[in-house]
């Protein structure tokens, strides 16, 4: 009897800790994706900003709009690229790794051009332009050439993949059409013999 009552307990506490795992396994779903949520909305609300003061605000202050988005524009969607692709080829690791470099790249240099943005100082800003165009250009050139590899590398396998499958599909079709049986063999002698011969009286 304690016998069953402990294994009924252990079964129990068993169940108890697998429910506790769960939970806080979907707690923590809910809030990374809640964050992914928030920081995507962020980023489009920040986005459309930078659009507007791009067109809105001459001089060095719709420039620095212009880098910034330029410069978000690239790495995110080379961001998405590389995620995309990842899981399904580990020959993207390297990529990936140097793309992880050159974001923190960018992300130093856009903290760069936000806190600019607030610089009175028209003339100052005027002067770092030139650093900051030629710093933009060289992130974003990196990040679209790692974004095209990805593209290029994932169009070859599709295309190398469907050549196969071409192939495949065209013997298969071939095999299809032999639809004809097979010739049945021919009688031998004997065969021709008993045939000739009458049969028996009973």
């Amino acid at each position: 009897m304690d016998v069953a009552v402990a294994l009924i307990m252990l079964l129990f506490a068993s169940f108890v800790a697998l429910g506790l795992v769960a939970a806080v396994r979907t707690a923590r779903a809910v809030r990374r994706g809640v964050e992914r949520t928030s920081i995507e909305a962020r980023r489009v609300v920040e986005d459309t900003g930078l659009k507007a003061r791009r067109y809105t605000q001459p001089g060095p202050a719709g420039k620095l709009a212009e880098l910034r988005l330029a410069l978000r524009t690239s790495v995110t969607s080379t961001e998405t690229a590389l995620e995309a692709r990842a899981a399904d080829d580990t020959g993207l690791s390297e990529a990936v790794a140097l793309f992880r470099r050159l974001r923190g790249h960018a992300t130093e240099l856009d903290a760069e051009l936000k806190l600019l943005e607030r610089e009175p100082d028209r003339a100052r800003i005027a002067a770092r332009l030139g650093d900051l165009e030629e710093r933009t250009r060289r992130i974003t050139h990196s990040a679209d050439s790692l974004r095209w590899a990805a593209q290029d590398r994932a169009r070859r396998f599709a295309d190398d993949d469907l050549a196969a499958l071409g192939r495949d599909i065209d013997l298969e079709a071939g095999a299809l059409r032999h639809w004809a049986p097979a010739s049945l063999p021919e009688p031998g002698p004997g065969a021709s013999a008993s045939a000739e011969r009458p049969p028996k009286a009973l």
